[in-house]
């Protein structure tokens, strides 16, 4: 149902976005003024969370740094619970929930339950890291592919590394972790030049913003960011202008060039 009020007994698992309130969907401003009960990530500002409902259960469920509040068993159980108490749920995650924000976990939760649910995607931070480095993420001359890579896995294994792809490639490493150094080290180990620019996004579309562009060499003297931050790989981060077409291939009337 996509109307104005949610549905009671019912699990919204909401977006919020990179961080700027406008960047908002109205579907999820809509839900968060009129959920009976909203349980939100650590990273959900609080410009966010002000804009929830005055008489609405809000309860912090994040962890921030590997700290845990509550464990995701925890979160699973206190949503079904709550829904089938007949109450509009919302779970609001940073970006966008189906991107590294477990809601393959809880979905799974819900539907084991008989729980009903609703996903309301969000603007997720690659393109928010985008937007605030000025850089296209694919571009037909030079990335006709987006790896998406978090930077821990449950297992907390390191990412895996894919190797640059022929037809160019852009790489974005979401909550990287570890030193920048041995992130390199990784990129170089897959065959990565290590002339390959590459930018890090901190607290994207956020008040303190920072962007930091580098080359893979040099990522080891770039400063820690704070988190959120993430790590963007490959020739679009050098900027358009280096990413000019050719001469040979121009036309008068333009150009045209297939992938």
């Amino acid at each position: 149902m996509k109307g104005n009020s949610p549905i009671r007994g019912k699990v919204y698992l909401v977006g919020a976005g990179p961080g700027d309130p406008e960047l908002l969907t109205l579907r999820a401003l809509r839900l968060l003024r009129s959920a009976d009960a909203v349980l939100h990530d650590d990273l959900v500002p609080v410009e966010i969370l002000a804009r929830i409902g005055r008489e609405t259960i809000l309860e912090n469920v994040g962890k921030r740094c590997g700290v845990k509040r509550v464990s995701q068993q925890e979160i699973n159980a206190h949503m079904i619970a709550l829904a089938r108490g007949g109450l509009a749920v919302v779970r609001l995650k940073s970006g966008d929930p189906s991107l590294f924000g477990r809601a393959g976990e809880e979905i799974a939760a819900l539907e084991a339950a008989g729980v009903e649910y609703e996903i309301v995607p969000g603007v997720t931070a690659v393109s928010a890291a985008a937007a605030a480095a000025g850089i296209s993420l694919t571009d037909r001359r030079s990335a006709s592919q987006l790896v998406l890579l978090s930077g821990h896995r449950a297992a907390d294994a390191p990412p895996e590394i894919p190797a640059p792809g022929a037809t160019g490639q852009t790489v974005a490493v979401y909550m990287p972790t570890g030193s920048y150094e041995s992130l390199a080290a990784r990129f170089e180990d897959a065959g990565w030049p290590r002339t390959t620019p590459c930018a890090i996004v901190s607290a994207a579309s956020q008040p303190n913003q920072h962007v930091w562009r580098a080359r893979l060499a040099e990522l080891a003297q770039v400063p820690r960011l704070a988190a959120p931050a993430l790590l963007i790989v490959g020739k679009v981060t050098a900027g358009t202008a280096a990413l000019a077409f050719p001469t040979s291939i121009l036309e008068p009337e333009g150009y045209v060039v297939t992938l």
